[in-house]
């Protein structure tokens, strides 16, 4: 039901948006995405980004997630819609169908409602994807983990946290520096009303417990309502030792030690040297690289990569396998890509490519085919079926890269690797590299995502 603001907040807050400044372009034709539920902290985000992107001649689409799980869902979609007609905006209602989980429903519902709109916001050509979560959040986010949580705190500016659905968007939060009941006030201000989710309050959700448990607390540390401070884009676990050089595949700069170039990018690994895990940020930037070079999706364990990162730094030359990746470190530099024997141990069917359609491939290569009837499958085991002037390209690919390779297969089994030479049937991307560098905070404007998803293609 549609509730108002408490009148004896003051109404004071002025609601200026500067991150949308600092992180998106003006001008430029792709939308921007706003994740509207109806609720108070949507509504505000959705008022304020409304006039940015009109100042900014931006088009705006907002999205309702009917997640199925409230019998009024279907009548807060509708009147979501409503009232984006009465802006001007336009707007689109994603349902979560299908069975849900018993256990587990909010971090599943999470999961879904990122997927749904990470899909949609490649459907419409978007890059950055609007979320209403507030200093509240913060805080919330802080006190649920304390009671053993996982869940993640919000950051101002991130990748979509679902992958490969989520790949080249990215979240931001404008509304990190203020309070719930600051934006509340604002909106009582202008006689808005919104909806009031009663699972806000259902005690049985961590969310709803870290809600009522923190009540009235001052805001987080970060600099307060209306501070404008920017949430600093830095490496998973980087503390220190930060310094700005450049990833060759994407052109943007990467925080601390970052992969260098060569043949080993296209062909889905990351090259470091040989020192690169020796700062103190190298934990979290080690499960990053792990994570990217295998196309996984869970991240290793936190002892595993402790153990992992002291053989790399106490070894001259090491070998070993993580979480679906392959670590190589010589003399002068470290491989790090996918573990080619995994793919024979746990053999998966030939993936069909639809023509002209986006596919991502072992979570590490997004090909689109040009032709129907193409497959793909790993290169091990076909390599002798290639024509010879692949079979001499693959010389020069490193051993350990070969067997991971993505291998296309026509109808008349004829086998061919655009990743060693042209294939004028498809178009094949690795995705490694820019999976790094915006797990790493590398990504740190709209422009930039641009530049990584237009980065060069295999054709």
């Amino acid at each position: 039901m549609p509730v108002a603001a408490d009148s004896a907040v003051s109404p004071s807050l002025t609601l200026d948006l500067p991150a949308l400044d600092r992180r998106c372009a003006r001008a430029i034709a792709a939308p921007l995405i706003v994740a509207y539920s109806g609720g108070g902290d949507s509504l505000a985000l959705l008022l304020a980004a409304q006039a940015w992107a009109l100042a900014a001649r931006r088009r705006l689409i907002a999205v309702t997630v009917d997640h199925g799980l409230q019998s009024a869902g279907a009548d807060w979609a509708r009147l979501c819609a409503a009232r984006c007609r009465s802006l001007g905006v336009a707007h689109e209602v994603l349902e979560w169908t299908g069975d849900k989980p018993r256990t587990g429903l909010p971090a599943a519902a999470r999961a879904a409602r990122h997927g749904l709109i990470a899909d949609f916001a490649r459907r419409s050509g978007a890059a950055v994807v609007l979320m209403g979560h507030t200093a509240d959040d913060v805080l919330e986010a802080r006190r649920m983990r304390t009671e053993g949580s996982t869940v993640p705190e919000p950051r101002e500016w991130s990748p979509s946290p679902v992958w490969p659905r989520g790949r080249d968007v990215f979240i931001l939060r404008p509304l990190l520096e203020h309070r719930r009941d600051d934006l509340r006030a604002w909106l009582s201000a202008r006689d808005e009303t919104w909806i009031d989710d009663p699972a806000n309050a259902d005690l049985r959700f961590a969310r709803a417990r870290a809600r009522n448990a923190l009540t009235n607390l001052p805001s987080p540390s970060r600099g307060g309502v209306g501070g404008g401070g920017a949430t600093p884009a830095v490496p998973v676990g980087a503390q220190s030792h930060l310094s700005e050089v450049n990833d060759i595949s994407a052109g943007v700069p990467i925080p601390g030690p970052s992969p260098r170039g060569g043949r080993g990018l296209a062909a889905g690994a990351l090259l470091f040297d040989r020192d690169a895990f020796d700062d103190d940020g190298a934990h979290g930037r080690l499960s990053v690289a792990l994570l990217a070079a295998s196309g996984g999706i869970r991240p290793p364990r936190g002892e595993q990569v402790l153990a992992l990162l002291h053989r790399l730094r106490s070894q001259a030359r090491l070998t070993a396998s993580l979480a679906g990746a392959r670590v190589q470190a010589g003399d002068e530099a470290i491989v790090i890509s996918r573990e080619a024997g995994e793919l024979r141990r746990r053999p998966s069917p030939p993936m069909a490519l639809p023509a002209d359609a986006a596919v991502v491939w072992d979570g590490r290569f997004e090909i689109v085919a040009l032709t129907p009837g193409l497959t793909v499958q790993p290169l091990a085991g076909l390599a002798s079926r290639l024509e010879k002037r692949r079979r001499e390209a693959l010389k020069a690919v490193p051993a350990i890269l070969r067997g991971a390779l993505p291998a296309i297969v026509d109808l008349d089994g004829q086998i061919t690797c655009p990743i060693l030479a042209g294939e004028p049937r498809v178009r094949v991307r690795s995705l490694a590299a820019a999976r790094f560098a915006a797990a790493c905070g590398a990504v740190e404007n709209e422009a930039a995502i641009w530049r990584v998803a237009k980065s060069p293609w295999a054709s």
